[in-house]
């Protein structure tokens, strides 16, 4: 690849082994060249302006300038250009995240807490490069993601579930903090039916998430416990690092998580999380499926259009990266594809079949 052609990358680091880490990692991508390196978001702003990149890789604490005013600055001046916040896995540092995410940040990777060349080089290579393709809408290379098919399989057509929704169940991945942050406070605290949520975050971060949310809606959001009843009128977001399902039991749908395999290199996975729910609740079932990078979801909602159910999929343009919900859409399987500000309210109508049907009967 041309060095024209490459992906330009702004790095912003005030360690200056990260910094060197870092840039041998990307080197090793031939689609990305680093055209710049700045020890605080002060310096980024004048190297921002010289080497116009393509996406920027920036740390959350660094001196003069840090990571959020930065991105507040940033934003100020070019309200496109993927910002990855690159932050230690430690509950200031995932606070601090999810507040740069809510200021324009567009996505993040967690860094080892204790630098370690072997380990960096190995996170770079796993999380953070295929975000940065992602992200700069470049394919993956390798046998990670399977391509979809040239002529896509034709969709069995099957009946529609008559009965109303009984549970909402969201997948969601890349950019999923601010898709959900413009869904779940669009959501009444009247709601009829639980949602359930399966966000791709590791430990620490789900827990601040669904506190966030909390604080911004009518509809209570909290990290799943395993055991409890899932019950109407709240969210339940899965944990890092563990599975969500739901479990009938004794005639009582519980919650469960635990720790098997990653599905799709994800754990929570969504793929998990809606064949649990397609047992359970069959074709009741409002399924959808918000941005994200991968596939995860994908078989999920096939099983789950088989028994009737309905499916919404967020829409290309208001996606940070249009991978899961568009395998879905790209399938046929979607019923509705439609931008992240629309979604809440086509839940509420489609739930409010839920209580007409209880009026009549």
């Amino acid at each position: 690849m041309s060095e024209d052609a490459k992906k330009r990358v702004l790095i912003v680091d005030d360690a200056v082994v990260v910094r060197r880490m870092l840039s041998d990692a990307i080197a090793l991508d031939p689609a990305f060249a680093v055209v710049g390196v700045a020890a605080n978001g002060r310096i980024a702003m004048d190297r921002f302006a010289a080497v116009h990149p393509d996406i920027i890789l920036l740390d959350v604490e660094m001196p003069e300038m840090d990571g959020l005013e930065t991105v507040r600055e940033l934003r100020k001046f070019d309200t496109r250009v993927p910002i990855i916040m690159f932050s230690t896995l430690t509950e200031r540092g995932a606070s601090t995240t999810l507040e740069a995410l809510a200021l324009g940040a567009t996505d993040y990777v967690t860094k080892p807490s204790n630098i370690d060349a072997a380990l960096t080089s190995g996170t770079v290579s796993r999380e953070l490069i295929p975000r940065m393709r992602a992200l700069c809408h470049l394919p993956e290379p390798g046998p990670r993601l399977v391509a979809p098919p040239a002529i896509p399989k034709p969709v069995v057509p099957v009946t529609r579930c008559s009965l109303p929704p009984a549970v909402v169940a969201i997948g969601v991945s890349t950019g999923g903090p601010d898709a959900l942050a413009r869904v779940i406070p669009l959501l009444p605290r009247d709601l009829h039916v639980p949602v359930v949520i399966a966000q791709h975050m590791p430990p620490v971060f789900t827990g601040l998430l669904a506190a966030r949310l909390t604080a911004k809606s009518q509809l209570p959001v909290r990290e799943c416990v395993s055991g409890d009843p899932l019950v109407a009128g709240c969210a339940v977001l899965a944990p890092g690092d563990f599975h969500m399902v739901v479990n009938q039991e004794d005639g009582v749908i519980r919650l469960r998580t635990h720790q098997g395999p990653k599905e799709n290199f994800c754990r929570p996975s969504v793929d998990v999380l809606f064949r649990s729910i397609a047992s359970a609740y069959r074709g009741r079932v409002l399924a959808v499926v918000l941005t994200g990078m991968g596939q995860d979801g994908l078989k999920g909602c096939e099983l789950l259009h088989s028994h009737g159910a309905r499916i919404f999929v967020q829409d290309e343009a208001s996606s940070v990266v249009w991978g899961m919900p568009g395998y879905v859409a790209k399938a046929g399987l979607a019923e509705k594809v439609l931008p992240v500000d629309q979604i809440a309210a086509e839940i509420v109508r489609s739930t409010a079949r839920q209580v007409a049907a209880r009026v009549r009967s």
